[in-house]
């Protein structure tokens, strides 16, 4: 199924993000493919394609995550909700060692872990773009 998005409205969550993946947080600067429009909650499980369901993905965090909701926590094994950029502050369930995004909570783990954040060619990326003050170009608070 196609989803028309006007240009308004992608133009508004691109900003909103400031070109950022609002999942690892890498700029559509450094990233090979486009980033893309996401939902949240996806059209199947009854969400909308409004503002507030929608958010800028790099091509891997999008692809991983699909239409997930949920996943299983690695640490526990327990059915875990994915991260919500529309209703969550991104500090407060991942933090950065380096290029590495490490899960403080059990939503950020779990994230991590479905959108496969750590693969080793994204985080050799996140890494070199740290050293050079690349990574991240946001503050961590949104």
């Amino acid at each position: 199924m196609t989803i028309y998005l006007s240009a308004t409205l992608r133009q508004l969550v691109s900003q909103r993000a400031s070109g950022a993946c609002e999942y690892c947080r890498i700029h559509q600067t450094f990233s090979i493919f486009s980033h893309e429009i996401d939902h949240v909650i996806a059209i199947k499980h009854g969400g909308e394609s409004t503002d507030d369901n929608l958010v800028l993905a790099c091509l891997p965090c999008n692809r991983h995550k699909g239409s997930d909701l949920t996943s299983i926590d690695p640490l526990t094994g327990a059915i875990t909700p994915l991260f919500n950029p529309r209703t969550q502050i991104w500090a407060e369930h991942f933090q950065l060692e380096g290029g590495s995004i490490v899960g403080i909570t059990a939503t950020g783990r779990t994230t991590i872990f479905l959108l496969q954040m750590n693969e080793t060619s994204r985080l050799q990326l996140r890494q070199a773009l740290a050293v050079q003050g690349l990574y991240p170009d946001l503050p961590l608070n949104i």
